[in-house]
């Protein structure tokens, strides 16, 4: 049978002005489980080639050298949220990290065609509509607004297309259609379930067996089923549920078959990469397969990546779990660059734990951060430095060339952005030595030097989506949020600073300790100078002690 099978194509085309992501002069295949068209190399053997980029796959388990169908574009394909309610930090950390690989991809010189869905069509979403007594569809249109809202708090550029479910009926059925008619699907009273013993490769991508797979997780109990791992590919409407007329009655498409027939609508079914969640692995994505195959066997996805969880505890924090914190209530308190860059300080494969002392200490990173390169900008855009030579010294030089060498090669391996902010360290430590030491002021060619400095870093930013509107604005941000979480106004502070200074000047010192701890305590940390004495946000000292715990 499988030489007659027909192959689905899209009720209409749907590619953004680019030709399918496939290749004539290759042979594709669907699921090959003896080859793969990607050469493996050990770590130590990855070449610190700016144009190369090795991922992880979780087909293969191994990292593979990036090669995309297309020469110069790529097409990827990452599962977004079931707008219901607002998105927690395990949904900042997956768009984030396809963030990340969306903008080094760029970076590289590729053209990407992103396409991220909205899920607005689901069991979950019904039920809270329900509970609220608000149209689901409405409902789902307000939760991804918010989620939109969300995403550009924390830097995440917009996907080339963002395709919602409730607009894709007639590809979902089409594709329904193609899979019955090639033999994987089966019509139960107004329900059509994938047949899964009639797809030999399930259980390929996450290595379970056919046998070990079992009903739950967003597949229906369901007597009728020849197989109880068969899962919905259209439910039949029930009472006071949204419905769309199909072939097989009036119903709702089941969750995975959403995203074989978006990702397939846009990108065609031989693209490059589809990622999303660890959690996705099984059963969504492995659904996704067999339904993409059994529609069109040439269907062929190159690279399958995945990102750890989040965890609070050491357990995977979700909504069905009710131990998250949305992301919402954490940029409430906690500037959105320090929550994406504490989302980065692990490599993307790694679970994280959240935990405020973390995020603390992050703030009061990325402030230092910040300070450095506006203190440096301040010193390099003054009247006086107008005319500045084209040189740098060989040190400083040496400097830069490290610092981005290992931005290349932490970022061509696995996107390893964690190394490149442990390298960041150096760079700003000269950066600070040229600005604040005897030193460094007498330093030849020092504004120079700092120019050369803080481009290099910026760029490095700008590529991580590090970068705010301007370095005065985000330090007064980051006070701003280190001011709501002590409970303090900058008024407050200011009179703390005064009482402080008169009581130096009376000479009593013990309360003059006694402000500066008080202040301290809740993360207001004071600098006396030759000026007079000012504040930053710093890690209460409470969450210092339980870092020196930690690490020692």
């Amino acid at each position: 049978m499988g030489s007659l099978l027909k192959c689905y194509r899209p009720f209409f085309s749907l590619h953004l002005g680019m030709h399918r992501f496939t290749n004539p002069k290759r042979r594709i295949r669907c699921l090959s489980a003896t080859t793969s068209t990607h050469s493996v190399a050990a770590k130590s053997e990855i070449p610190a080639s700016s144009s190369e980029l090795w991922l992880h796959n979780t087909m293969s388990r191994k990292k593979e050298l990036f090669k995309p169908k297309v020469e110069g574009r790529v097409g990827m394909y990452v599962c977004g949220v079931t707008a219901y309610d607002l998105s927690h930090i395990g949904h900042a950390r997956v768009y984030v990290t396809f963030d990340v690989l969306y903008r080094y991809l760029r970076h590289l010189g590729y053209e990407v065609t992103y396409v991220r869905n909205f899920t607005d069509v689901d069991d979950k979403i019904i039920a809270r509509a329900n509970e609220l007594g608000e149209d689901p569809i409405s409902l789902s249109r307000r939760y991804c607004e918010e989620f939109n809202r969300d995403m550009e708090s924390l830097h995440c550029l917009p996907p080339s297309v963002e395709p919602r479910v409730s607009d894709h009926m007639p590809q979902i059925i089409d594709m329904i259609k193609q899979i019955i008619e090639n033999g994987h699907a089966y019509q139960v009273d107004g329900d059509v379930y994938f047949s899964v013993d009639k797809f030999p490769d399930y259980g390929r991508l996450s290595g379970r067996k056919l046998e070990d797979n079992r009903a739950g997780e967003r597949v229906t109990v369901d007597s009728r089923k020849n197989n109880p791992a068969d899962f919905a590919l259209w439910k039949s409407a029930k009472e006071g549920e949204p419905f769309w007329d199909s072939p097989w009655g009036p119903g709702r498409p089941g969750w995975h078959i959403e995203c074989s027939a978006m990702s397939a609508a846009y990108l065609g079914y031989s693209f490059d990469i589809h990622g999303g969640g660890m959690d996705l692995v099984f059963p969504h994505h492995e659904n996704e397969i067999a339904q993409s195959c059994a529609a069109c066997k040439q269907s062929d996805i190159s690279y399958w990546i995945h990102n750890g969880f989040v965890t609070i505890d050491s357990e995977k924090m979700s909504k069905s779990l009710g131990n998250f914190f949305t992301i919402r209530q954490v940029i409430d308190l906690y500037h959105p660059l320090a929550l994406r860059l504490f989302l980065l300080g692990s490599h993307y494969l790694s679970p994280i734990n959240y935990s405020d002392v973390l995020l603390e200490s992050t703030s009061e990173r990325i402030f230092y951060i910040f300070q450095t390169l506006y203190d440096c900008e301040s010193v390099v855009s003054h009247p006086d430095v107008s005319t500045l030579k084209d040189t740098i010294p060989p040190e400083i030089l040496e400097s830069i060339n490290k610092f981005n060498d290992v931005f290349v090669t932490s970022m061509s391996d696995d996107l390893h952005s964690s190394v490149v902010f442990g390298a960041l360290s150096d760079p700003l430590k000269t950066m600070n030595d040229l600005l604040h030491t005897r030193k460094g002021k007498k330093q030849a060619l020092r504004i120079e030097s700092l120019a050369a400095l803080e481009k290099i870093t910026r760029n490095v930013l700008s590529i991580l989506g590090l970068m705010p509107a301007s370095y005065a604005e985000i330090l007064q941000q980051l006070k701003e949020k280190a001011l709501k979480r002590a409970k303090l106004t900058e008024d407050q502070v200011l009179q703390k600073i005064k009482e402080r200074n008169s009581a130096r000047k009376n000479k009593e010192y013990e309360k003059s300790d006694t402000i500066r701890k008080d202040l301290a305590a809740v993360g207001i940390n004071l600098m006396d100078n030759p000026d007079g004495t000012t504040w930053r946000p710093a890690v209460p000292l409470a969450i210092q002690q339980q870092l020196q715990v930690a690490s020692s």
